[in-house]
């Protein structure tokens, strides 16, 4: 399903916005889309690379590839003072550890905050994304672990979260703000969503399937390959 996930995302990225992409299935996404129906996507990593066009997916924020494909090579500080604040990214792509209903998002803690379970990584930039850029893409797999009634830690806050893909369907908020699900992936029912989320899910009347990958999506996908990885 991780295919069918960066597939919807990159769906959803229109020619010319400005991304915020984070590694993994964000970077996928983002760079399939770069690689279809939007070639103009700038893409925009955290550690200051504006305009980055890997030719293999990085395996860090750090990894030279991003610099050296870049247009410009920015400061953390300045990327994130002068681009991010300065409400000049489209779209930013965040994961975490658990999602409410609203798209408030924890990658902190789990369990109490002074005697945790599990203190995860933290933050990092993503409050002030999740802030800061016009829309949020949520990329995250679904179960009642992550899809929670209640955050045990509030890390950044939902308000600008626009669509959330998961592994068997895809959430956006309804008028009032709380996630429904408007599609399901081929195969999925609607009802294994809801055993998969612990609020009461709602679901759109007019739910759709997603369209499955066209062979042109699925060949520029598996081009992608990530460096390192077996050829």
């Amino acid at each position: 399903m991780s295919e069918l996930m960066a597939v919807s995302a990159a769906r959803r990225l229109q020619d010319g916005e400005v991304c915020f992409v984070g590694i993994g299935l964000p970077s996928l996404a983002a760079n399939l889309a770069r690689a279809t129906h939007a070639p103009n996507c700038v893409l925009i990593y955290e550690s200051g690379t504006i305009g980055a066009k890997p030719t293999e997916l990085p395996l860090s924020i750090g990894d030279g590839e991003l610099a050296v494909t870049a247009d410009a090579v920015v400061s953390v500080p300045e990327m994130f003072a002068y681009w991010l604040q300065g409400e000049r990214i489209d779209i930013g792509f965040l994961g975490a550890a658990q999602i409410d209903r609203h798209g408030n998002l924890n990658s902190t803690v789990i369990g109490d905050y002074d005697h945790p379970k599990v203190r995860l990584p933290g933050g990092g930039g993503a409050p002030e994304i999740a802030t800061s850029v016009r829309d949020v893409f949520v990329m995250l797999k679904q179960s009642r672990r992550s899809f929670v009634e209640r955050l045990d830690f509030k890390t950044s806050v939902g308000e600008r979260v626009r669509v959330v893909v998961t592994d068997l369907g895809v959430l956006e908020p309804d008028g009032d703000g709380e996630l429904r699900l408007t599609h399901v992936h081929p195969g999925v029912e609607p009802e294994e969503v809801r055993a998969a989320t612990a609020w009461d899910l709602s679901i759109a009347e007019d739910l759709a399937v997603t369209e499955a990958p066209s062979e042109a999506e699925l060949g520029a996908l598996r081009s992608l390959r990530t460096k390192g990885a077996p050829g």
